[in-house]
């Protein structure tokens, strides 16, 4: 496999929407990926385009005939793509919602026991457990992550699981700290105790790092934000296991007994999804020799996963006569220096400066990051390490070194 190159940079940045400038700041460097990633130029043409289409789908004539086409392509590129041979996509409102609703059904639907999740998750999760297992009389329990690493592993799981776990959760990612976690490995800790747990996954943080594989996962429910994966804002996507699709759910009186998808969706929002598949099996050709679509999905992960690596890396450790953020002695990193579950993100505090003033210094020279604080999103994570708020830095793979080093270059004065 090829590593993306300085040539294919050049060629993936001119893919992407405002790579290097805002329309209101003007020039500026993009590290807020993981509050939403640049958007694709293509995403920003379809949706222009289906915008203006006024047919609905389900009718009998050419025009809704396409949507209907359109929207059956997008969810078998989103089936290829996250290597999903069973079970069903659909859209809804947001990554939220549909992580609520999954949520609500399996816990509504799996019966009285213990509903899983861990102190690492996002509070869609954790709200939707805490809530819709009291209303199915389940007691919530929660496995704590470890503050060192900013991350959970399979083996607090396992000691947590008992044989009347009906509802798991995992967050595959978390967008914190940025530390994902051995998802098939805390699956089978679940599996092994538990096996007809309805186990649902956060996917939101982890999608735009690629590597996504449903058939390896052995999961129910996994959820993403598209927006957050080079579309745009405005619609979640989730995929749910055949044997979650058979729960009980919302639906219209006698309309299809299999339908989750709440409502005429926007044509618009799945062919969107078809432009990122199209963007990565493009960058899967680049980088590997696979002719297989598959394959070049695998290879377009594995190379954002390289480049994204060597960006962190560079920010730790340093670039050129740069030094990097460990050797900057005011700088502390959550999750520590050398972490090999990190995903493209660093988050960080300065001694003596307020990370909200961090972050305005950072944005007054052009770089954007973002300031997450000990509140409902991420006080989970804050709290147990005495913050009361962190710079959170969020790259991906259309980030280049230079970006870093303008990073680094101002970090060096504001932690002086």
């Amino acid at each position: 496999m090829t590593q993306i190159t300085p040539a294919l940079l050049t060629e993936i940045r001119s893919r992407f929407a405002q790579i290097d400038h805002c329309p209101v700041q003007g020039p500026r460097v993009f590290f807020e990926n993981a509050g939403g990633a640049l958007t694709l130029h293509s995403v920003v043409e379809t949706s222009a385009r289906y915008a203006a289409i006024p047919d609905n789908q389900g009718r009998d004539n050419p025009g809704s005939h396409e949507l209907v086409r359109v929207i059956d392509k997008a969810k078998d590129d989103m089936r290829v793509f996250m290597n999903a041979p069973g079970g069903q996509f659909f859209v809804g409102e947001s990554g939220t919602e549909l992580t609520f609703r999954l949520i609500m059904n399996a816990c509504l639907g799996a019966g009285p026991g213990v509903v899983l999740g861990t102190t690492l998750e996002h509070p869609a999760s954790r709200s939707a457990c805490d809530r819709w297992a009291r209303v199915a009389g389940q007691r919530h329990v929660l496995v704590a992550h470890d503050d060192a690493t900013g991350t959970v592993t399979p083996e607090a799981y396992a000691a947590a699981v008992t044989p009347d776990t009906v509802v798991a959760t995992v967050v595959h990612t978390s967008p914190v700290t940025g530390m994902g976690v051995d998802l098939e490995g805390i699956v089978a800790a679940i599996r092994a105790v538990a096996p007809e747990a309805y186990i649902i996954v956060d996917g939101i943080q982890h999608a735009a790092h690629g590597r996504i594989d449903l058939a390896a996962y052995g999961v129910d429910g996994y959820v993403i934000s598209p927006y957050k994966m080079f579309s745009r804002h405005g619609y979640g996507l989730a995929w749910i296991s055949d044997r979650l699709t058979k729960l009980p759910h919302n639906g219209l009186l006698n309309g299809p007994s299999d339908n989750w998808e709440m409502g005429t969706r926007d044509t618009g929002s799945y062919a969107t999804l078809t432009d990122v598949a199209d963007y990565l099996e493009w960058l899967g050709a680049q980088v590997s020799d696979a002719t297989d679509r598959r394959a070049r999905f695998v290879a377009a992960g594995e190379a954002i996963h390289a480049q994204e690596k060597a960006l962190t890396d560079a920010m730790i450790h340093g670039t050129g006569n740069l030094p990097g953020l460990k050797d900057m002695e005011k700088v502390h990193i959550i999750g520590g220096i050398d972490n090999p579950a990190r995903e493209g993100l660093v988050s960080l505090w300065v001694e003596g400066v307020a990370s909200a003033e961090v972050v305005a210094q950072l944005n007054a020279q052009g770089i954007r990051t973002h300031v997450r604080k000990a509140d409902h999103y991420s006080g989970n994570i804050l709290d147990p390490l005495g913050l009361d708020s962190c710079v959170r830095v969020s790259m991906c793979h259309y980030n280049s070194v230079h970006e870093v080093a303008q990073f680094l270059a101002a970090m060096k004065a504001i932690a002086a």
